[in-house]
């Protein structure tokens, strides 16, 4: 992200991708990155920009969240979100 904060802590050495289905597998995936760098939600909230509550209810799942943080916050762990199997507006339209 562009103008993001900068992670303090490094970025996750190993590429590995997760395929995030809803808002609950997001949060599992988050926790489970935050756990394994061994932060605190208070550290990744720091890292991230946001505030502390965000997380919390970000690792729980919560629906209603804003798309914007949730994406600092992946950054702030060393993710990405990448869209897949999705029509480009590049390939030929079908017939109908």
């Amino acid at each position: 992200l562009k103008g993001g904060v900068i992670f303090p802590f490094g970025k996750i050495g190993v590429q590995k991708v997760q395929r995030v289905t809803s808002v609950e597998s997001l949060g599992k995936s988050v926790r489970k990155a935050r756990k394994s760098l061994k932060l605190t939600q208070a550290q990744l909230a720091f890292a991230a920009g946001v505030g502390s509550r965000f997380i919390v209810d970000l690792e729980a799942g919560k629906s209603t969240l804003s798309l914007e943080p949730a994406l600092r916050v992946v950054d702030a762990l060393g993710g990405a979100l990448q869209l897949t199997d999705m029509p480009d507006e590049n390939e030929p339209k079908n017939a109908t």
